[in-house]
C-alpha cells in the first residue's frame, strides 16, 4: 500500500452510501505523486501527497 513519505498518509477505509442508505465497503486514497526532491544536496525521488509537496514548495522559497 502506498504512503506518503513525508507524512505517511496512506488510503482509509469507510462506506459509500446509497440512496436507500446500504454500506458498502470503500478506499479512500490519497492524492500521491512521485517527486524529485533534493535531500543534503542530491536528488531524491519521493512519494508524497500534494499537501505536502505543497508545503515543501512553501518552505523553500
Amino acid at each position: 500500500m502506498a504512503t506518503c513519505a513525508h507524512c505517511g498518509k496512506a488510503t482509509t477505509f469507510g462506506h459509500s452510501v446509497s440512496f436507500s442508505h446500504r454500506k458498502t465497503n470503500r478506499p479512500y486514497r490519497p492524492n500521491l505523486q512521485k517527486v524529485t526532491v533534493i535531500e543534503n544536496g542530491r536528488k531524491v525521488k519521493k512519494t508524497l501527497c500534494t499537501k505536502c509537496i505543497r508545503t515543501l514548495v512553501k518552505t523553500a522559497k
